[in-house]
């Protein structure tokens, strides 16, 4: 009984005092918000067609359609030529800013928006890549995506420098001010009756905004420690719960599709890659899908190939040599597709879910050879700075005074 109780408080502990896999998560941030960025500017010429009130699917036709599903997004808000371009600009830029790792915190609820809005506004438009986009969008809200790699990391390691050298660290200005800005946008939209469709994504916005309004006044205001360690307990749980939901979703995506296609008669006898590679919408490269497919042997390998993969992966999460192949086998497999099918999007996203599971040593070796390449490119161009760590820590809060 007391090793049980001994296990039980470690696991506890080991949830509750630390965001767990800061690395994997970073990956995953940087992963999901370059491929929607890339989506957005590779479809820019295109945005109407895909997501335009003057386009095929028209604006009547979303705003039926999201009161029928009770889908969120912003583009019902007003109608309009303006407030499109306005929201796409806008998703770009969150995409753009939580790629570098800008207030994290806020840029990956303003990323989700961008995702659900454009998404939920034309839902016949995507490759299957936007359902795990959408997915992940949601989950990132709740993690601490920023520890490590990105620009809060890098200004929160800069301040706990100066106040060991007993400099003064002036406080934070932009985090209160766009709170005070998102605040106001999301009050007005609120009394004015503008958000619809189901109470999540709303009440999501405003626990998000509050929660942010009491990190900074514990922060500013806490006479004694404890307050702020019950935040970060907190955040800690809630960002260790949606890590176990990434790498949980992962797993069911390749589970479902393993075993779905374990009863296709056209994967049981080894044929069914064949005929995806001569179907014209699926080969921007007819003459690589001709090479391919002109080898019985290879169609039968790939395809048993992709089921067994599929189907093995999530039971070889306990063998971490077994997993480490498979996830190679995986992210190859998905880089084949983005060339030979010419699904680019759908496999980055794919690959931003893999990425979750890439071992930590991996990662930090990842991290130690992107530092020195950036140190001799600063040092080239005759631009010397003092070596700082690229990340603020495994433990470390990456926030400091308001935490946009």
């Amino acid at each position: 009984m007391n090793k049980l109780a001994l296990t039980v408080s470690r696991g506890i502990g080991r949830i509750t005092e630390a965001a767990l896999g800061p690395r994997q998560t970073a990956v995953i941030r940087i992963g999901f918000s370059a491929t929607w960025l890339l989506f957005l500017l590779r479809e820019y010429p295109h945005r109407q067609e895909l997501y335009g009130p003057d386009g095929p699917w028209s604006f009547d036709l979303g705003r039926r359609l999201t009161q029928e599903n009770g889908a969120f997004t912003a583009l019902m808000w007003f109608r309009g030529q303006f407030w499109f371009e306005t929201v796409y600009a806008l998703a770009v830029l969150a995409s753009l800013l939580l790629l570098l790792g800008w207030r994290t915190r806020t840029m990956s609820v303003l990323f989700m928006l961008g995702v659900f809005s454009l998404q939920n506004r034309s839902v016949f438009v995507g490759d299957g890549g936007d359902n795990v986009l959408h997915l992940m969008s949601l989950y990132l809200v709740f993690t601490r995506c920023g520890r490590v790699w990105s620009l809060d990391a890098r200004r929160a390691e800069r301040g706990r420098a100066a106040r060991a050298r007993g400099e003064r660290v002036p406080p934070d200005r932009v985090g209160p001010v766009l709170w005070g800005v998102l605040g106001a946008v999301l009050a007005g939209v609120t009394v004015a009756g503008r958000v619809q469709g189901e109470w999540l994504v709303p009440a999501l916005l405003w626990a998000a905004w509050a929660a942010q309004a009491l990190w900074w006044l514990v922060a500013r205001r806490a006479r004694s420690a404890e307050p702020r360690i019950l935040l970060d307990v907190i955040a800690n749980v809630l960002h260790n719960t949606a890590l176990l939901v990434i790498m949980t979703e992962a797993c069911l995506i390749y589970a479902t599709a393993g075993w779905y296609k374990i009863q296709g008669s056209r994967w049981q006898d080894g044929t069914a890659v064949y005929y995806p590679l001569h179907l014209d919408y699926f080969s921007p490269w007819p003459g690589l899908a001709d090479l391919l497919s002109s080898s019985g042997t290879i169609m039968v390998v790939v395809t048993y190939g992709t089921v067994i993969v599929q189907v093995a992966f999530p039971f070889t999460l306990f063998n971490r040599r077994v997993k480490n192949v498979l996830l190679v086998a995986m992210m190859t497999e998905h880089a084949v597709i983005a060339v030979v099918l010419g699904l680019p999007f759908f496999s980055l996203a794919m690959i931003a879910a893999d990425a979750v599971f890439l071992p930590t040593s991996f990662l930090h070796r990842l991290g130690d050879r992107a530092a020195r390449a950036r140190g001799r490119l600063l040092s080239r161009g005759g631009h010397r700075e003092p070596e700082e760590p690229l990340s603020s820590g495994d433990s470390e809060p990456a926030h400091v005074g308001f935490p946009a």
